[in-house]
């Protein structure tokens, strides 16, 4: 008797199956194969972060404003707390790629989507990296998080900056990587003149030209990504980069025009800065500025041969840096 049952299960199963497989192959002639190829692979982040420990998670701070969140179940282990701020370029899946394997053996790790990227989103009309370290910190609040660490990288760091400012009850430690904080207006000037192109069309990609321009200035060691035909390029701006394109212009536009705080706030935590000493988009002297800024609390890591997408060119070393400064470990 049991036979039969099994064999009904099974013949309803691989009939589900084969009318999917159907389906899908009569809309493919309709869809992008590329674009189709990076939501696969966009997807497949979801299955390696998952297999990392970590649960997609989504906070509505109010009726205008949800929070996306990568998170750790801190019921299952007593590791101290890291938040992760991505940059601009995609997602937190695809910027932490090289880090959340690592990083997760040694502690609960907390990976928003930064409004307007992956599905954090707003209808306020806030554009600012204040409002940005506010959001994070209410949705970390509202998970339960009374105290952590802070790692940012590029844009996150702005974040972080004012997130350990406004909220030193939470924050313990700050890691800052690759940030512009303190950049002057001459230095800027400086800089967007060496980058020689529109610097929104490099943050927020509309073309395979732009992005590729993109990933020759922040990656210095290329690799593969090098040879990357357009066409794929092309796809992955299709997923990453559209959605919210407006939005994400706005929150460049606003980094560029403003100006430099002349009372830029020096943070009571202890920071650790680390720079990849072929940075093209903040010169290394960024790094000993904001250094200067905030004193004897803070101290700087050169990583040699490293640009500035550091998460990409040298996760390994940035890994072990980060899990040493914040453990308190020599």
């Amino acid at each position: 008797m049991a036979y039969p049952k099994f064999s009904n299960v099974l013949s309803f199963y691989l009939a589900t199956i084969i009318a999917i497989s159907q389906f899908l192959i009569s809309i493919l002639p309709l869809l992008n194969p590329i674009t189709l190829l990076i939501t696969v692979a966009d997807l497949l982040l979801s299955v390696y972060f998952r297999s990392c420990g970590l649960c997609p998670c989504t906070v509505e701070l109010d009726d205008q404003t949800t929070m996306h969140f990568w998170v750790a179940n801190p019921r299952r282990s007593q590791k101290p707390a890291l938040v992760m701020l991505h940059g601009y370029g995609g997602n937190s899946k695809w910027q932490f790629i090289h880090q959340v394997g690592s990083l997760s053996q040694r502690f609960n790790l907390y990976v928003p989507d930064l409004l307007f990227f992956g599905d954090s989103y707003t209808t306020r009309l806030e554009r600012t990296e204040i409002f940005q370290a506010k959001c994070v910190a209410e949705g970390l609040k509202r998970l339960g998080l009374d105290r952590f660490s802070v790692y940012s990288i590029s844009y996150g760091g702005f974040v972080a900056y004012w997130m350990a400012e406004m909220y030193p009850e939470l924050v313990e430690k700050t890691v800052v990587v690759s940030c512009g904080i303190g950049m002057t207006e001459e230095q800027k000037r400086e800089q967007l003149n060496k980058v020689g192109s529109n610097a929104l069309n490099l943050l927020v990609p509309q073309s395979a030209h732009d992005l590729r321009l993109l990933v020759n200035l922040s990656v210095h060691k290329p690799g593969p990504s090098k040879w990357v035909p357009d066409i794929f390029l092309r796809g992955f701006i299709n997923v990453t980069y559209k959605q919210h394109r407006k939005e994400k212009l706005e929150l460049a536009e606003h980094l560029l025009r403003k100006k430099k705080d002349p009372d830029l706030p020096i943070l009571t935590q202890e920071t650790l800065i680390i720079w990849g000493d072929k940075d093209e988009v903040f010169p290394v002297y960024l790094a000993y500025q904001l250094q200067r800024q905030l004193g004897p609390k803070s101290k700087v890591e050169i990583i040699k041969d490293t640009g500035h997408a550091v998460n990409m060119d040298s996760p390994t070393s940035l890994n072990s840096l980060i899990t040493s400064f914040v453990l308190g470990m020599s």
